[in-house]
């Protein structure tokens, strides 16, 4: 796509010009493209401002994937609590899977520990929502506030009663 003959101002807009469409049309090649110039070292050529809104993107992405872990497993915790009589081996099991998953994601992130306390605060709001619809239980029954703190929840000793 490079063509030294025609590197001018003219055609390095022209050159953004067709990358930025082709962001639109065909992310994975636009992407494969924008990889192949920042790794020759033509930032000049590169799609900076698209570029820079994708790795935002994804760092959005790692913070809504750990609310969403979290959401699950607070809601089986939820449902562990409220629901004794339900105990199952898959309740166990899932609640095992989602410490793992957790902690795996968290060992990837570790910058997202730092923003524990509102993930935990986002992800209860949603388990509550769920936890009523899944457990048939009045929202009442729930504490309004998340009742376990995160090392607590992700503690293998830890079965709420």
């Amino acid at each position: 796509m490079y063509n030294k003959a025609l590197n001018t101002p003219t055609a390095a807009r022209e050159e953004a010009a067709v990358s930025n469409s082709l962001c639109d049309l065909d992310f994975y090649a636009w992407a494969n493209q924008q990889a192949a110039l920042l790794r020759a070292g033509r930032l000049t050529d590169a799609d900076i401002e698209h570029i820079a809104e994708e790795i935002e993107s994804m760092g959005r992405s790692e913070q809504r994937e750990l609310v969403d872990r979290l959401t699950g497993h607070l809601l089986h915790l939820l449902k562990w609590r409220f629901q004794p009589g339900l105990h199952s081996n898959s309740w166990r099991l899932t609640i095992e899977e989602q410490r793992y998953r957790l902690e795996d994601h968290l060992k990837d992130n570790p910058s997202l520990k730092a923003q524990l306390g509102q993930a935990i605060r986002d992800a209860y709001r949603l388990a509550l929502v769920e936890a009523e619809r899944e457990t048939g239980l009045a929202r009442a029954t729930f504490l309004t506030e998340c009742p376990y703190i995160y090392d607590e929840a992700m503690s293998p000793d830890f079965w709420p009663e």
